[in-house]
């Protein structure tokens, strides 16, 4: 596999609103994306700093893996994005070099843009997810 670069840094936020305008205030952070996205439940927000994107997501509820991530660890960095160009030939590399998958297939990200993670176990400790830029 090989990664186009990093495409977003994840960070869990209780307060998505209060979360905003500290990234805008401390950071010069520009809104790019926001929205709610229901399949992973979160209220999310793509921020564009410089030629980095920041992604902020706040939980829908505590049974979401983002409300769990919150409950266990509190706010904080949740997960490492990474572009691929084919994300289902990605997946089957992945999965061909050991990779744990959490999702065997893509699934909408924000944006509308296919996603799927990897588990953290595999990737010493860190949540993966791999984004399709086409």
């Amino acid at each position: 596999m090989q990664a186009r670069g990093i495409h977003h840094l994840g960070v869990a936020v209780e307060d998505l609103d209060e979360a905003l305008a500290t990234y805008t205030r401390f950071f010069g952070a520009e809104v790019e994306h926001r929205a709610t996205v229901d399949e992973q439940g979160v209220r999310a927000a793509s921020l564009r700093i410089g030629d980095g994107r920041v992604e902020l997501l706040e939980p829908l509820g505590g049974d979401t893996p983002v409300g769990r991530f919150l409950a266990k660890r509190g706010p904080g960095m949740h997960h490492v994005a990474y572009a691929v160009a084919d994300l289902r030939a990605t997946l089957a590399e992945l999965a061909d070099a050991g990779a744990n998958l959490i999702d065997g297939e893509p699934r909408e990200g924000l944006f509308g843009l296919e996603v799927a993670f990897v588990h953290p176990d595999s990737v010493h400790g860190v949540l993966s997810e791999v984004v399709s830029v086409g």
